[in-house]
């Protein structure tokens, strides 16, 4: 099946941009460019919207009413599904890790104004839990004679992938009408890691001389390399395409998560501030602040060489900055007290 054979709905406001980042650029002795998903506009923006082109086509396709995701407490996935699903009529439950808040601050606040149903489950007890619990409000609904939709955490499934996919082709078009070389490497974050999957895809098809490289934000149980090489051979199967990956041929940066996912670091907290200052350009503590970390750390270390052409994948999240306004002024109660 060819990429525009699969059935697909426009959510995002495409083709979204890609900027010069000229200060840091100097600064960093790259070619650094942005390709701005905080653009994509529906739901507040980011990058998920381009999974959900394609999951929902498949939703609105089975009639679905009930549509069920999860993601942490400042998930940017779960926001935009429970977006999508009022777009389409229907009924968002979000199943998240975290204890309930006195405050619903950033991506909660929201998912709150879309209407989302919000089950908070003890973030130590998530992770053998989330799908019996998913399940639970799926069948909870198909009792009540509602078809439920589950979409899996980011996105991440072969058929979320295809919006990466398309990405790519996107960029690819847009580097040829400007008569602009495709960058050396593109660069991401990695949390449920759909987004790397396609993009390997993609740039396997559009730009091959592209170098993919995920920069995690969080751990993973199975290693990042081997989710993600079985999820891009499941999209390429779906394509029809010929290529496979083993997890080697799939580099993961590990370096950079900090105490752990959605706990802010101090090099995404500096990144965050750099990126700011330097470029207006804003980015948040959970997924962008750390890869664009990331980029720094490998051009320091010699993994990203100095003069390369990189293109940075901005996913959006800036709804996140703000549950962590203390943590990132810190520098003024400092200077205070000083």
């Amino acid at each position: 099946m060819k990429l525009e054979d699969i059935p697909r709905l426009s959510l995002g406001f495409l083709p979204t941009p890609i900027e010069k980042l000229e200060r840091l650029s100097a600064e960093l002795g790259i070619s650094l460019s942005v390709k701005r998903d905080d653009f994509t506009g529906f739901g507040g923006g980011g990058n998920k919207v381009r999974k959900l082109e394609y999951l929902m086509a498949d939703a609105v396709a089975q009639g679905v009413k009930v549509l069920i995701t999860t993601g942490g407490h400042q998930s940017n996935h779960a926001r935009m599904t429970a977006a999508a699903a009022r777009k389409f009529g229907m009924k968002p439950i979000l199943v998240l890790r975290g204890n309930r808040p006195d405050l619903y601050q950033g991506n909660l606040l929201l998912d709150h104004l879309f209407g989302a149903d919000i089950d908070f489950l003890d973030p130590d007890a998530y992770f053998t839990e989330i799908n019996p619990r998913m399940q639970h409000h799926a069948d909870e609904a198909e009792a009540r004679g509602e078809k439920a939709y589950i979409i899996p955490l980011g996105g991440a499934s072969a058929l979320g992938a295809m919006g990466y996919v398309n990405a790519v082709k996107e960029l690819a078009e847009q580097y040829a009408a400007s008569g602009t070389a495709t960058p050396d490497y593109i660069v991401a974050p990695v949390g449920s890691g759909g987004t790397l999957a396609g993009l390997h895809v993609g740039c396997a098809m559009f730009m091959p001389k592209t170098e993919v490289v995920g920069i995690a934000v969080t751990g993973s149980a199975v290693p990042f390399s081997e989710r993600i090489a079985v999820m891009a051979n499941a999209a390429a199967e779906l394509l029809a395409y010929e290529k496979r990956w083993t997890a080697d041929e799939i580099r993961i940066e590990n370096d950079y998560i900090g105490p752990g996912y959605s706990i802010p670091s101090e090099d995404g907290n500096a990144a965050i501030k750099l990126a700011g200052k330097s470029e207006g350009v804003l980015l948040d503590p959970v997924y962008t602040g750390k890869a664009f970390a990331g980029i720094i750390g490998c051009v320091e270390k010699g993994s990203i060489g100095k003069g390369s052409s990189v293109l940075f994948i901005h996913c959006g999240g800036s709804p996140a900055l703000y549950p962590y306004a203390g943590l990132l002024t810190s520098d003024l109660s400092n200077a205070t007290a000083g």
